[in-house]
């Protein structure tokens, strides 16, 4: 197998990248499990795309490891695209997936659901070494919720509707189901397809 770094801590986006990657024989681990702490990167830039490249960058200069980075975040339309690249510190520093919820259904308190139209986007940027750098980004259509439904999923994934007649959010789908639909599992699939070819030339 070979070993990648996810440029992340959050154990439920490494769960997704594992799964899908590991038929490739990757095996996907946090940089933390490998004793590397990735708490001084600073998401600075103005896209999904400009953080997951500063994200997988840091993971490459520190471990030396192929890295892989996923930036992904709401952005919704009556917002003016909020909270978009913000969307993990929307309520704060180290807020809560309840929080941001909160807060995202209070600032769109009185907006009618055919103007909560909103879309998950997911931005991977994977350094194989020093000179092959592969990206992908996927999207999801849907809407916000009123309030929010099912078990599963984290982060926004209670209150985004699937944009599929179904009337389900990502957080009723069982981790299959949202793989297929998902902004993440598009852009996943996107990324394994570039690398299967590299892999396949090395």
């Amino acid at each position: 197998m070979i070993k990648f770094i996810i440029a992340s801590n959050n154990k439920n986006k490494a769960a997704e990248l594992d799964r899908i990657l590991n038929p490739l024989g990757i095996t996907a681990v946090t940089a933390k499990s490998e004793g590397v702490s990735l708490d001084d990167v600073e998401e600075t830039g103005e896209t999904f795309a400009e953080n997951a490249m500063i994200k997988a960058k840091a993971a490459f200069e520190k471990t030396g490891l192929p890295s892989v980075a996923d930036d992904s975040g709401l952005v919704v339309d009556a917002l003016s695209g909020a909270p978009g690249v913000y969307s993990a510190r929307y309520a704060g520093e180290n807020a809560t997936d309840q929080q941001l919820i909160e807060k995202l259904l209070k600032n769109l308190e009185g907006v009618e659901m055919k103007d909560r139209t909103a879309n998950f986007v997911s931005s991977i940027c994977c350094i194989v070494d020093k000179d092959t750098i592969v990206t992908a980004e996927g999207m999801c259509d849907g809407y916000i919720s009123f309030a929010p439904k099912g078990e599963g999923g984290f982060g926004y994934d209670p209150v985004f509707l699937i944009n599929d007649g179904s009337g389900k959010t990502f957080a009723q789908l069982s981790p299959d189901e949202k793989d297929k639909l998902s902004h993440r599992g598009k852009a996943l699939r996107m990324l394994y397809d570039k690398l299967s070819k590299i892999i396949a030339n090395d």
